[in-house]
């Protein structure tokens, strides 16, 4: 005979009224105790069953303590105090009891069930190994015929945990849950962000869509099929999706920062304002400043925006993206020294980032040193193809160093590669070219 508790759990699952109980498997993935209880049980234990089946918590204690005073190796007790425990958010007795449960009946699938989505539930690291252990304990045991449904459940959490560290082993849990229990829309999305981190862009998006055929109000496929479509830099429509979750979510700050993403990839006015808004309501969020210091810079405030990089930067001063973007500010302020002092400390903490040498060759031309324009230059060439700027600058660093024919190869590279685009430098292009090739 089962524990009542075991049925009042599986009742729960099954009619769904664990959405509102604190053993909600999204609250918190508890399962029960596992126990292979005697045929006949004592009237301390069923009174503290009948109080639970009331969710009379304090009077189901009370018994099982008297109980298990004398008894302490109770399985059938343990659980039930365990559940009781839970119920009143005393976590950490109701880890106590489930781990003597599961001493005291190894074998059992419920205790070890609820052992492990007790600890899934707490999120710590400390706690994950542990948990999934017992879970993947309990996918070995007999659940007898009532308990399928648990045991998927088991399946789905092992997925969860597994998400983070192993996407393949995720979706093989996830798929031994379905074998179980029909799809949900949770496992739809598993699904879907399963498949994205995988790499699988294409399953990904098709489970969305599944979602949102069926619930096109649903945020989580929204949002996750906007993320896609950023990804795939496919704006507009990412930008549709991205509404219809604000909708639903109109204060989430992670929605609202890709929206505010997708309207500046699209040049839309509307992204400032939204990330400005949103920084009102976050200060202290580095990522919201970040994305407003770079709106600002894009929107020609150099001085607005450097407010908020050296802000950060104060915070996080190796970080080299911040030093860039402060850097850039600098110069487009004239402030070339300072800007020449953030680039090469951002070059040295990440050389391989070809903005940091870009900038680091301007500030150094602005700053009279060519030799460090060339070494930058040098160094971005490794990452980027040449453009007309930097065809400009290799001539006028070779030139200021007076190696004639490397400049004249370069001012002519420049005058090809722009076009026209440049009237000002290509007036100096031509008029260096003519006083270089008369020289002999």
């Amino acid at each position: 005979m089962r524990s009542v508790a075991f049925f009042f759990l599986l009742f729960s699952f099954i009619a769904g009224i664990a959405q509102d109980s604190p053993r909600s498997p999204e609250k918190q993935p508890t399962a029960a105790a596992s126990v292979e209880p005697p045929q006949t049980i004592s009237q301390q234990v069923a009174d503290a069953e009948a109080a639970i089946v009331k969710s009379d918590w304090k009077t189901a204690q009370a018994a099982l303590d008297t109980w298990l005073a004398a008894h302490p190796d109770d399985p059938r007790a343990l659980f039930d105090a365990g559940y009781v425990a839970d119920a009143q958010n005393r976590m950490q007795d109701a880890l106590a009891f489930y781990r003597r449960a599961v001493a005291a009946a190894p074998q059992s699938f419920e205790a070890h069930l609820s052992l492990g989505l007790l600890l899934a539930r707490q999120k710590q690291n400390a706690f994950q190994a542990e948990a999934r252990s017992e879970l993947a304990t309990a996918t070995t045991l007999n659940p007898g015929p009532e308990g399928a449904v648990l045991k998927a459940r088991a399946w789905r959490a092992l997925a969860q945990i597994d998400r983070d560290t192993d996407p393949t082993e995720a979706s093989n849990d996830l798929l031994q849950a379905l074998k179980l229990t029909p799809e949900t829309p949770d496992d739809t999305l598993l699904a879907a962000t399963l498949a994205e981190e995988s790499g699988q862009f294409d399953a990904a998006e098709a489970a969305y869509r599944r979602i949102l055929a069926q619930d096109p109000k649903s945020a989580p496929a929204n949002a996750g099929l906007a993320h896609l479509l950023i990804a795939r830099k496919q704006y507009p429509e990412a930008e549709v999706f991205l509404r219809a979750a604000l909708q639903q979510s109109p204060d989430d700050p992670a929605l609202t920062a890709q929206l505010a993403t997708v309207l500046a990839a699209q040049d839309k006015a509307e992204a400032l304002p939204l990330i400005q808004k949103l920084h009102e309501a976050h200060p202290a969020d580095a990522v919201i400043t970040r994305m407003l210091a770079e709106l600002l810079a894009e929107a020609g405030d150099s001085a607005g925006s450097d407010h908020f990089y050296a802000e950060l930067l104060a915070a996080s001063p190796n970080d080299p993206t911040l030093l860039i973007g402060h850097g850039e500010n600098l110069i487009r302020q004239l402030r070339y020294p300072e800007a020449f002092a953030a680039f090469d400390k951002a070059t040295q903490l990440d050389p391989a980032n070809p903005d940091g040498w870009s900038g680091l060759a301007f500030a150094a031309s602005r700053t009279g040193r060519p030799s460090v324009t060339l070494h930058a230059l040098t160094m971005r060439s490794k990452y980027l193809p040449e453009v007309p700027s930097t065809f400009f600058l290799w001539a006028t660093s070779y030139d200021a160093l007076r190696e004639r024919t490397a400049a004249l190869s370069y001012y002519h590279q420049f005058l090809n590669a722009s076009a026209g685009k440049f009237p000002d430098q290509e007036w100096q292009a031509r008029q260096r070219i003519k006083l270089l090739e008369k020289k002999p």
